[in-house]
């Protein structure tokens, strides 16, 4: 806005501007230049200026976007009109008639926006004509100025009444405010699938008052009240979708809520429809692959969205899942599975089981059939890394995890660790090495990982980058704030990210530049609530804030001067005047009926405070601030009454003390004696809690006019040296004096310990004196921590050189260090009170290299496989590798030899060397050494070690192999021995043909001494094939022809019916009879029977054979016997019936005991 040429009012734009025009027009018209004293047209030009307000006053409302009623406006227009007529002011004008003096006290008050600026107007236009000099006593026109007044103000009420919902948002009495979210949408997913076919979109906006709602999908509102639509309603702020289709309402929304204060947009958030389609259904290929290599099974899930899901596989069925561990490991990045070593136990079919957690939905693969091939030698395969994490970036906050796994056999050991860096503390590695986690990633977290996979046969490693990145965070933002009309504003705001965000804003959802705003001279326009947004590739967050821009006349209804007020003699007194007001006041002070203004003892600040200097009984009075804007004028007023001044009248006093010893400050002061006293004791300009620090600190008070305060300070410690001030403090003013405690002591910590002239053994170390406590520094101790010890936090003595390093020293050299091992240093000092705390740790530093010193230990191996050497030993611990590059040479040759053969083993923790050889003889005697190397040199060897070459596998065939079945379930095999020294034993491998697999076939060994086995638990009337081989360390030899039988059918099941039980008359024998027992078609024939007669208490006794169907046999003499009989048949012995025999009397068992029923089963094996 521009000033005007006519005075100090103002010209406005847009169609506030042409409405002024219009009411300038008019003026001009009726009151031309140099017309004084034909006040005639006054009443005309009145006509036609309340017409025009009120024209103007109705096209205003009717075209507001948001309706704003700005008193700035009117009150513009006011000065405009006084000023154009003449430069009459409100305060020339003189009484008014009735009429107008009635309307004007109803329209006086000078208010910010609304019906009545518009009425107050009308009345002092008429009032400035009927008051005109010159013009006095003519009041003949008054009564038509009034009821053309009354007429506008009839005209203006009507209009008014027609935009009565629009409140007055920027006058001092305003209560309501914009928008402010409480409740945002967020994304979602909607699952394809869904029963429920609704989507819910959650928005709920505080304002008052209550706010509306519209929502914009794809940058387009959606017609929510124009139409209605089957598949949009809004339930309060919320937007719920019925029934929703992915390709009309997959996308981008944002709620947007309003009221006459402004408009807030939400943060965007992202509908997306989830889904997770089955897996094909045609079928998986067989997957063949030998024993011991490694495998792996793609499960190539089917699409899906999103891209997150997680992965397990099934074995045979549902729901048995595989375990997974340092041998099998499934891939949450491809869902993949990979077995480093298959076994046999691997045999099966696998599924790939796929779970979207978003969607709650899970899906399976088809079958894919693992067979494992056998291998008469199982071969050993380097680590393989197959599964690899990829370059990946990480938001500061979340999870990561990376994956890395081997296949080998033997199995890899996977490890870990950050290039050039150490491993985050937040970091915990899973699945035996095969993932690691980072949790809550940090930006110093960033770096080149690396995984390494290792076994006896080789390594292999993988690295890649892990970058970190985060999305916006506010460090400055914007809050709801009200601002002076026609005053200055900046708003900012700060956010971090990485990439660095972009910042741009809103105002009432409308896009409002970038950067910083800035406002000179602020209207009521710049009302309106402002969104800053900070934005990058990661994110985006909102920042909101109302900005209100005010004005009101001054007021002290809510912070009025102090009605009483006190001051100390001789002192300072500082009197506030704060009183609401927009723009910002004029401040003016008076004592009495005197004005006051700046001087040597007098000052008023710019924020309207009045402070007097060197106060006195003379400055005792009423004083009044007067404040006072364009808007109006107030006043408040106070009383000062000047009292005695605070006086310490006991200083403390210096004090020294040696730690633990007791110390005493006292303090008194006089003061007036209206006025209560209370002494504040701080040292350092800390304030004594004395509750919270009682252990320490105790006051004592007395209270004579003379006031005390005692400070006692028990067990002082270190810490409790200081300035220590008294404050004797009344409501009034205050006094001070302050004393020192010196507490001698241990000294303090030595400072900036470093690190210089690193060698292999020694460095020399350089510190700062720390402070001594009043009692001079004797000596210094220093310590150091490695990482190699069983504790690295224990802090052990260093030796150093000189040994005693003296008080007055400030470097030392250490020595008797590992070389390249990393160390820490602290120092401590001494004096004749003790030892003082140690320093801050030096900067972890490495030691130079060296060569090697220490060999490995325990020598050994031998042959494990023929044409193989195996040469074992104990690694060398690392606090001896002494330099980067460790490994191993290993040196040998057969015993009748004088040149060494020599390997590099360049792994350091390796344990063995295996030398594989076509030319190596069987059971050959070597010797062995081994010493160590790295980058500096090679060390000493080990003492020399014998060992033998391993033998040969085993090259003939067991003779004459011959099996015969025993029973239903036993047979015996025999052979004859193998005429070679190495053979260890004999292995015997049988399965039923046509039923079981020939890799899954029964192995028994037995040692080589043994020449036959006993087959047992075999399936009756089966047809088994048998064959025999002889082995020893090197591996098995080969088997001979494959021997066949057939295992007899099972025998009898049914018992024999006991039908008969007598004693003869002699009573010296017992006749039990039976009837036959007739085997089914799948048993063996009945041969005969046995019968077992043994005492109760016993598992054995007397066994007697027959092939009739009943047997006598001695009556027993005493106590309980019992009488078994079962069938016997080329399959075996059948079921058993008993009776029991006592006292000379037969009965019959009707249930077995436990040693019964062992009896059975020893029946059964024909014992």
């Amino acid at each position: 806005m521009s000033r005007s040429a006519c005075g100090p009012g103002f010209v406005p734009s847009g169609r506030n501007q042409a409405a002024h025009a219009n009411v300038a027009s008019l003026a001009n018209l009726v009151l031309p230049p140099g017309v004084v004293g034909q006040r005639i047209m006054h009443l005309p030009a009145c006509l036609l200026l309340v017409f025009s307000l009120a024209f103007y006053s109705s096209a205003s409302l009717l075209f507001a976007d948001i309706p704003r009623i700005y008193g700035g406006l009117i009150t513009e227009m006011h000065v405009w009109c006084i000023m154009g007529n003449e430069g009459f002011k409100p305060r020339d004008c003189g009484p008014l008639d009735s009429c107008a003096e009635q309307t004007f006290h109803v329209t006086s008050r000078l208010c910010s926006g609304g019906r009545r600026c518009h009425a107050q107007l009308a009345v002092q236009a008429l009032s400035l004509w009927a008051a005109a000099p010159g013009v006095v006593g003519q009041r003949i026109m008054h009564l038509p100025a009034c009821l053309l007044l009354v007429f506008s103000l009839a005209f203006y009420s009507s209009a008014s009444l027609l935009f009565a919902d629009i409140p007055r948002i920027y006058g001092e009495d305003a209560t309501g405010y914009g928008p402010v979210f409480e409740e945002e949408p967020f994304d979602l997913i909607y699952p394809e699938e869904s029963p429920e076919a609704k989507i819910t979109m959650n928005c709920r906006a505080r304002a008052d008052p209550p706010a509306t709602y519209k929502w914009i999908l794809n940058g387009w509102e959606i017609a929510l009240l124009e139409l209605p639509d089957e598949h949009f309603s809004l339930m309060g702020g919320n937007l719920v979708i019925s029934n929703p289709v992915k390709s009309t309402h997959a996308g981008k929304y944002v709620c947007v809520a309003r009221n006459v204060y402004g408009i807030v947009t939400s943060k965007e958030a992202t509908v997306t429809f989830g889904y997770l389609d089955m897996f094909s259904t045609e079928e998986r290929e067989a997957v063949y692959v030998k024993e011991g290599q490694g495998v792996v099974l793609l499960c190539a899930p089917p699409p899906h969205n999103p891209a997150e899901l997680s992965f397990r596989w099934m074995l045979d069925e549902f729901p048995i899942f595989i375990r997974l561990g340092k041998r099998r490991f499934v891939s949450q990045r491809t869902g993949n599975l990979y077995i480093s070593k298959v076994e046999s136990t691997d045999s099966g079919n696998y599924s790939c089981f796929v779970s979207s957690p978003s969607i709650a939905k899970s899906v399976f693969s088809k079958f894919i059939p693992l067979v494992p091939q056998a291998e008469r030698q199982v071969k050993r395969y380097p680590a393989d890394i197959r599964v690899k994490f990829p370059d990946t970036y990480a938001l500061v906050g979340q999870n990561i995890t990376l994956e890395c796994f081997a296949l080998g056999n033997p199995i890899p050991e996977i490890r870990w660790w950050k290039v050039d860096a150490d491993l985050p503390a937040n970091h915990e590695i899973d699945m035996a090495g095969a993932m690691l986690h980072i949790y809550n990633v940090q930006i110093e977290d960033e770096g080149t990982y690396e995984c390494e996979a290792l076994n006896a046969k080789g390594k292999d490693r993988h690295k890649a980058w892990l970058g970190v990145e985060a999305a916006p965070e506010w460090t400055v933002h914007i809050n709801d704030m009200e601002r002076d009309i026609y005053s200055d504003l900046t708003m900012s705001c700060l956010a971090t990210g990485k990439p660095l965000p972009s910042i741009r804003w809103l105002k009432d959802g409308q896009s409002h530049g970038e950067g910083e705003l800035k406002f000179s001279r602020l209207a009521f326009e710049d009302s309106g609530i402002y969104q800053c947004i900070a934005e990058n590739k990661h994110g985006i967050i909102y920042a909101n804030a109302e900005l209100r821009v005010i004005a009101c006349a001054p007021t002290f209804e809510h912070n009025p001067v102090k009605k009483r007020l006190l001051g100390a003699k001789n002192g300072r007194v500082v009197i506030e005047c704060k009183p609401k007001a927009a723009p910002r006041p004029k401040i003016f002070w008076s004592k009495g009926t005197e004005l006051l203004s700046n001087s040597s003892r007098i000052h008023i600040w710019y924020d309207g405070s009045l402070e007097i200097l060197n106060v006195t009984k003379m400055d005792e009075g009423r004083y009044t601030c007067f404040a006072e804007n364009e808007m109006g004028k107030a006043n408040s007023t106070g009383s000062l009454s000047v009292t005695e001044a605070t006086k310490i009248t006991l200083a403390p006093s210096n004090a020294d003390v040696t730690v633990g010893e007791d110390a005493r400050m006292q303090c008194a002061a006089s003061h007036d004696p209206s006025l209560d006293i209370n002494f504040i004791w701080s040292v350092n300009e800390h304030v004594v809690d004395f509750d919270r620090e009682s252990e320490h600190y105790q006051h004592f008070k007395a209270g004579t006019r003379d006031s005390s305060g005692e400070l006692r300070i028990t067990n002082t410690q270190l810490k409790h040296a200081g300035r220590y001030t008294c404050t004797a403090h009344t409501v009034v003013d205050n006094s001070t004096a302050s004393a020192e405690l010196v507490v001698r002591g241990p000294p303090g910590s030595p400072g900036g310990v470093k690190v210089e002239e690193i060698r292999d053994k020694t460095v020399k170390l350089v510190w700062s004196r720390g402070t001594d406590n009043h009692s001079p520094v004797s000596k210094y101790t220093i310590q150091y921590r490695d990482s190699v010890s069983m504790d690295p936090e224990e802090w052990k003595n260093a030796t150093t050189s000189p040994l005693i390093v003296e008080g007055n020293a400030e470097t030392a050299t250490v020595v008797d260090l590992i070389p390249w091992t990393e160390y820490e240093f602290r120092v401590m000092a001494t004096n004749t009170l003790g030892m003082g705390d140690p320093s801050i740790p030096s900067h972890k530093t490495r030691t130079r290299e060296a060569v090697p010193v220490v060999a490995p230990s325990d020598i050994g191996g031998g042959g494990e496989a023929s044409k193989e050497l195996t040469i074992t030993w104990t690694p060398v611990q690392p606090q001896y590798y002494y330099g980067k590059n460790f490994g191993y040479i290993v040196a040998f040759k057969p015993h009748d030899n004088t040149e060494w053969r020599k390997v590099t083993v360049a792994d350091p923790e390796a344990r063995h060397y295996i030398h594989k050889d076509s030319s190596i003889p069987s059971a050959t005697e070597f010797q062995v050494k081994v010493k160590a190397f790295n980058s500096q040199g090679e060390g000493p060897y080990s003492l020399t070690a014998v060992i033998y070459s391993a033998q040969d596998v085993p090259t003939e065939v067991p003779g004459e192999v011959a099996a015969k079945t025993l029973s239903a379930t036993e047979a015996l095999v025999s052979w004859l021995p193998v005429n070679q020294v190495v053979v260890q034993g004999y292995q015997v491998r049988y399965w039923r043909k046509y039923h079981d697999n020939e890799a899954s076939a029964h192995r028994i060994q037995v040692p080589a001494s043994e020449k036959q086995i006993r087959l047992e638990k075999m399936v009756p009337n089966s047809h088994y094939m048998i064959e025999v081989r002889a082995f020893n360390s090197a591996g098995f030899g080969p088997a001979g022809d494959i021997y066949e039988i057939y295992t007899k059918k099972a025998p009898p099941s049914q018992p024999p019916k006991i039908i008969s039980k007598k004693i003869s008359a002699s009573k010296s024998t017992v006749n039990i009879a039976w009837e036959h027992v007739e085997p089914l078609a799948n048993e063996s024939m009945i041969e005969g029977y046995k019968v077992l007669v043994r005492p109760a208490d016993h598992t054995t006794g007397k066994v007697y054979n027959t092939r009739k169907n009943y047997i006598d046999f001695p009556a027993p003499k005493d106590g309980d016997y019992v009488v078994e009989v079962c069938a016997r048949s080329e399959g075996g012995y059948g079921a058993m019936a008993a009776v029991r025999i006592s006292g000379g009397a037969v009965m019959s068992a009707q249930s077995l005991s436990l040693a019964v029923l062992l009896l059975v089963s020893l029946c059964a094996l024909g014992l």
